[in-house]
């Protein structure tokens, strides 16, 4: 582990000791399942998101997707009849075809990821009202796709499966990002995409997957989200998810400006998240306090990184 890692993780400890010592309701075994439910969910798409900002962009558009496919899903599996494993294999399929168009549209046309996934957000969140015809859609007692649910929102020995398909994704992404050829070439795209275009590297390709990787896992998440919930509203379904991977992969060490971050970071950060909302929960503290802990928490991230590569760029100098 990373000093950056080692710290993160000494900072969620801590935390978790001061909820318990707040609310001993922390530690109960049903809690800390749910707590473990919710770093999975939000862990997922977290991770992709965390890789698009490690070459340097962003993205906005993962709650929409989530809207949108889990709209999909439901229809597909309830309304139109379709075998579970082809309506899965078809989600995750638009989630990486959703994450390639906004990869070709940024590295093709030299569009700003801000932009093209801002458009991506206001895009999928009206298709996906559209689709619905603005009603809620869900599952019902999910006959005839029990296995689904079960691998969406079941558990293993007591581990709920978000958690466990966390785990799996983490351990993949660790190796594509700190074991691979791709991943070097992740790392110097963001650090400095002109040297690493002379440097042999083909750049655009590079950026483009890392949509693509945040397209599909937004997809996988949207699948956990939909069966763990039961009931998809278009309109709200979904919202501000962007800002929980965003602020996930910031606090777990990953640089606004491209070239740094961790895999092990960002699932740290995203469990530092999730125990901050359970002490909000637990406490009894309104929950519209949600949104001020995402904003400080971008903030302070912001802050650091800033302040650290200023700190960085004069000792290089």
């Amino acid at each position: 582990m990373t000093r950056q890692e080692i710290t993160i993780l000494l900072l969620l400890l801590v935390l978790c000791a001061i909820v318990a010592a707040a609310s001993p309701q922390f530690l109960s075994v049903v809690n800390l399942q749910n707590v473990a439910r919710l770093v999975g969910t939000y862990g997922i798409f977290s991770i992709g998101v965390g890789v698009v900002i490690i070459t340097g962009g962003i993205d906005l558009s993962v709650g929409s997707i989530c809207a949108l496919l889990g709209v999909l899903l439901s229809m597909m599996l309830v309304e139109w009849g379709w075998a579970p494993a082809v309506a899965l294999a078809a989600v995750l399929a638009l989630g990486g075809v959703l994450g390639a168009a906004h990869g070709l549209l940024i590295t093709r046309l030299g569009l700003q990821p801000f932009i093209v996934t801002l458009c991506g957000l206001l895009l999928y969140r009206g298709a996906a009202r559209y689709i619905a015809d603005d009603s809620t859609k869900g599952f019902g007692t999910g006959q005839g796709f029990e296995w689904v649910r079960a691998l969406a929102s079941g558990s293993v020995g007591g581990v709920p499966m978000p958690f466990v398909v966390m785990c799996l994704v983490g351990l993949m992404a660790w190796v594509l990002l700190h074991r691979s050829v791709y991943g070097r070439h992740l790392f110097a795209v963001g650090h400095n995409a002109e040297a690493a275009r002379y440097s042999g590297v083909r750049t655009r390709a590079v950026v483009a997957w890392a949509y693509v990787l945040s397209g599909v896992l937004a997809a996988l998440s949207a699948v956990i989200i939909a069966f763990y919930t039961n009931s998809i509203s278009p309109a709200s379904h979904g919202n501000f998810y962007e800002l929980y991977a965003i602020a996930a992969a910031v606090i777990g060490g990953c640089s606004l400006r491209g070239g740094e971050g961790t895999v092990l970071g960002i699932v740290i950060g995203a469990a530092l998240l999730q125990v901050l909302r359970n002490l909000v929960n637990l406490l009894d503290i309104p929950g519209s306090l949600d949104f001020a802990v995402m904003g400080a928490v971008i903030l302070f991230g912001a802050v650091a990184d800033q302040l650290f590569g200023r700190r960085m760029r004069r000792g290089g100098a």
